[in-house]
């Protein structure tokens, strides 16, 4: 009988055996293979941010094939005939002509929005599955400030896109862009001369944003991902208690075959559902809106969700400025640069603010259910009713024109719901969740131990 070949005495095999007797490429394989996930839902929060972040690369790269970021005057004799003969930049038509005439164009277009309004979505919920069972604690207070990194990049890059269109909605959005930055004390002059090329509009501002929009700000985010995804599982992925869970374990599906299975299937269900909806659902038409004008403002105009919260602040900053000696801080300082700067501020700090107020200094790989930790889900809670608030007030003017209210009137009721709302969402979430943790440990006693009434 002839024998069967050992596949290592091939001189593929005996390399291998080569390579991995130098590298260790074996016993890494076999360890990552046999890495863990948990099976809570909460934790495809994270996949859906990331898989939305492939899809925005796959779509980016067919529209830079089609976008011209250049800044020349143009006469528009494109397929759109409501805009023929109308003056525009080059990159405005350019947008106009991948909506119109560039074949699946307007699919991609819409695919690339929705799948970034979706990847910062997952960013939000991700961010607040880690912030509520206390997932940023020792050892993982680096997975947390690459995830913050992350949300910001995530907020640049989406606003960086946004304004590239050169429509007059996007237009408003980085004139105001441009207010904020030049409201920074000492430096924000020219540090908005040096972004813009000059005076607003500035020259070749659309040139460098679109270069910083597909180079820069991609790799920083997807080398981002890759950091925070290594930081996952270099100790062990966290997980909920449960039977069989402990510090040093964790239950749930092995890497290969089962997670990987399900990842690629869940993968394919988030591509698929983009771009379905960036065929089915209309979203910035920039068509509709116009070449911008640095002389006029659409009514309605309002930013995507994740940039939307800023724009509700300066709506609902009174009309006050702060002189310094000779300096002056503006009025758009404060919500446009402040504001946003103590939110991060505090969201880079909070592990360490945390701990230092606890004095929990210990490895935690177990999480905490939000009502294990009432003051920090009654802080939570009330940061998020004051993010809706402001979400509001950031398209107050769409309700105002809808309802035919005063404006006056409904910027003055949500200051003061900005002020109320969230302490009393805060107290209401600290009650429910200390009686919530109340009720497990009374149902955690032994039947026999718990106190019985006393009889008259």
């Amino acid at each position: 009988m002839t024998g069967v070949r050992n596949h290592t005495d091939t001189p593929v095999g005996r390399l291998v055996q080569w390579l991995d007797a130098r590298l260790g490429a074996a016993t890494f394989a076999r360890s990552a293979l046999n890495y863990v996930f948990p099976k809570h839902f909460s934790f495809l929060f994270g996949e859906i941010a990331l898989y939305a972040f492939v899809v925005l690369v796959a779509t980016g790269t067919f529209l830079a094939l089609f976008y011209s970021p250049g800044e020349a005057e143009v006469v528009y004799r494109g397929g759109y005939e409501p805009l023929r003969g109308v003056q525009m930049t080059e990159a405005y038509a350019s947008v106009v002509d991948l909506s119109f005439t560039v074949r699946a164009g307007l699919l991609m277009r819409q695919t690339h929005h929705w799948a970034a309004i979706v990847f910062l979505a997952g960013l939000a919920l991700h961010l607040g599955r880690v912030f509520f069972t206390g997932a940023f604690r020792r050892p993982r207070e680096l997975n947390w400030i690459t995830g913050c990194t992350l949300a910001v990049l995530g907020l640049t890059e989406g606003f960086a896109g946004y304004s590239l269109l050169d429509d007059l909605l996007s237009g408003t959005g980085v004139r105001i862009g441009y207010s904020i930055v030049e409201s920074l004390p000492l430096i924000g002059t020219r540090l908005a001369f040096w972004i813009w090329g000059g005076e607003y509009p500035g020259e070749g501002f659309l040139s460098r944003l679109f270069a910083v929009h597909i180079f820069v700000l991609p790799l920083l985010i997807a080398g981002l991902i890759g950091l925070h995804l290594l930081l996952v599982a270099r100790p062990h992925h966290t997980q909920f208690p449960g039977p069989g869970a402990h510090e040093r374990n964790v239950v749930g599906l092995r890497l290969w075959p089962s997670y990987a299975t399900v990842s690629t299937g869940f993968f394919l269900l988030i591509a698929a559902v983009l771009v379905l909806m960036g065929g089915t659902l209309q979203i910035n038409p920039v068509w509709l809106y116009g070449p911008y004008d640095v002389f006029a403002v659409s009514s309605g105009s309002q930013a995507d969700w994740y940039v939307l919260w800023i724009q509700g602040a300066l709506r609902l900053m009174p009309a006050w400025s702060l002189d310094i000696g000779p300096f002056t801080l503006p009025n758009q300082f404060f919500p446009g640069v402040l504001f946003p700067g103590l939110v991060f501020t505090i969201l880079y700090a909070w592990p360490f603010l945390e701990a230092r107020v606890t004095g929990d200094h210990s490895e935690h790989h177990l999480l905490d259910r939000p009502r294990d930790r009432p003051v920090r889900t009654a802080i939570g809670a009330a940061a998020i009713a004051g993010f809706v608030i402001l979400l509001v007030a950031g398209s107050d003017d769409v309700l105002v024109a809808e309802f035919d209210w005063s404006i006056v009137v409904v910027r003055n009721v949500e200051r003061i719901l900005l002020l109320v709302v969230p302490p009393v969402v805060g107290l209401l979430a600290y009650r429910i969740a200390r009686d919530l943790a109340a009720a497990d440990a009374i149902a955690a006693v032994p039947t026999g131990m718990k106190a019985r009434p006393e009889r008259a």
